[in-house]
C-alpha cells in the first residue's frame, strides 16, 4: 500500500507565498541544485539543537549554562555565512542568546513538566498526512498541553503574532489529534529577549483551519506546476530559483526590481 504524501507548515507556506517556488522546493528535483546555504537557517538550527540538548531529560550533558554554552560550540553549523568575521559575529550572539535563556530558564521556578522536544507528529487528513515537528511539548500543573516554539529572530512578540502563525495553528491541531480532549495552548518565545506570547484556536477558529487546510492541501498536490506561469514579485530578488524562473519564455523580469510591487503573487 502506497504511503500518503505529506504536507508540512513548511510546504504550505511555501506554496501560499509562491507556487512557483513550492515547486522548485518539493515538486521538481532540479530545484535542488539551484538550493544554497542561508545563514539564517545555520544559525536558527544551531539554537534549536541546543534548547533540545538542555530542555531533554534524557540528556544529563546540557544542564548547565557552561555546557549549554559547549553545546552550541559543537553544534555551530558554519554554512551560508559570507566570511569568518560575519560567522565569529553570529557565533557571538549565539552565545549570549544561550547565555541569557539559561541563565533565565534555570532562575525561573516551573511545575510544568516536559514531555517531549523536536518530535514530529502526524495527522490523517485524508487524502495527505499534515506533519510537523514541534520545539517542545510542555504539560502544565492543571494537565493544559503547552506547545513552545522557539523564534530566533523577533525581538518581541504578541498574541496575535501566535494567532496568525500557520505552523502553530497546525502544531495545535496535531497535538489535540495526538492527546484528545486536552487543552492546548501555543507559546512563542522570542531567543532574543525572553519576551512569551501565548493563545490558543478556539473550537471555531479550529475547524476553520482544518477546511482551509484541507482545500489547500488538495489544490497543492494536484496542481499542475509545470503550467504555471512565473511573474515578477518581489521575493524574487532574493530567491535561489530566479534564475529558473528566467528561462520560461514568458517571464519578465523588471530592470528595477525594487520598484516592483512586493505584494504580487506568482500563480
Amino acid at each position: 500500500m502506497a504511503r500518503k504524501p505529506t504536507l508540512s507548515p513548511s510546504k504550505i507556506s511555501t506554496y501560499l507565498a509562491c507556487p512557483v517556488k513550492y515547486r522548485w522546493t518539493y515538486a521538481d528535483m532540479r530545484g535542488r541544485y539551484y538550493l544554497r546555504a542561508r545563514s539564517y537557517y545555520s544559525f536558527g538550527t544551531t539554537l534549536h539543537r541546543v534548547l533540545e540538548r538542555f530542555h531533554d531529560s534524557g540528556d544529563a550533558g546540557v544542564t548547565t549554562t557552561h555546557e549549554a554554552l559547549a553545546a552550541l560550540e559543537e553544534s555551530w553549523i558554519d554554512a551560508g555565512y559570507g566570511s569568518a568575521q560575519e560567522m565569529q559575529e553570529a557565533l557571538g550572539e549565539g552565545r549570549a542568546i544561550v547565555e541569557s535563556y539559561v541563565d533565565r530558564v534555570t532562575l525561573e521556578p516551573t511545575t510544568a513538566r516536559t514531555l517531549f522536544v523536536e518530535r514530529t507528529l502526524r495527522m490523517d487528513m485524508g487524502d495527505w498526512e499534515l506533519l510537523g515537528r514541534i520545539d517542545r511539548l510542555d504539560e502544565r500543573e492543571d494537565g493544559t498541553l503547552e506547545i513552545v516554539d522557539y523564534k530566533t529572530g523577533p525581538e518581541a512578540v504578541c498574541t496575535e503574532d501566535v494567532l496568525g502563525d500557520l505552523a502553530l495553528g497546525c502544531y495545535q491541531l496535531l497535538v489535540r489529534d495526538r492527546y484528545p480532549g486536552k487543552p492546548v495552548v501555543a507559546t512563542l518565545v522570542a531567543l532574543r529577549s525572553g519576551e512569551r506570547a501565548t493563545a490558543s484556536l478556539s473550537e471555531e477558529e479550529t475547524q476553520e483551519l482544518l477546511g482551509d487546510l484541507r482545500f489547500l492541501g488538495d489544490q497543492i498536490l494536484h496542481r499542475e506546476y509545470a503550467e504555471i506561469t512565473p511573474i515578477f514579485k518581489g521575493l524574487c530578488r532574493h530567491c535561489d530559483f530566479l534564475p529558473l524562473c528566467r528561462q520560461h519564455p514568458d517571464f519578465t523580469q523588471p530592470e528595477d526590481p525594487l520598484a516592483d510591487d512586493e505584494e504580487g503573487v506568482i500563480g
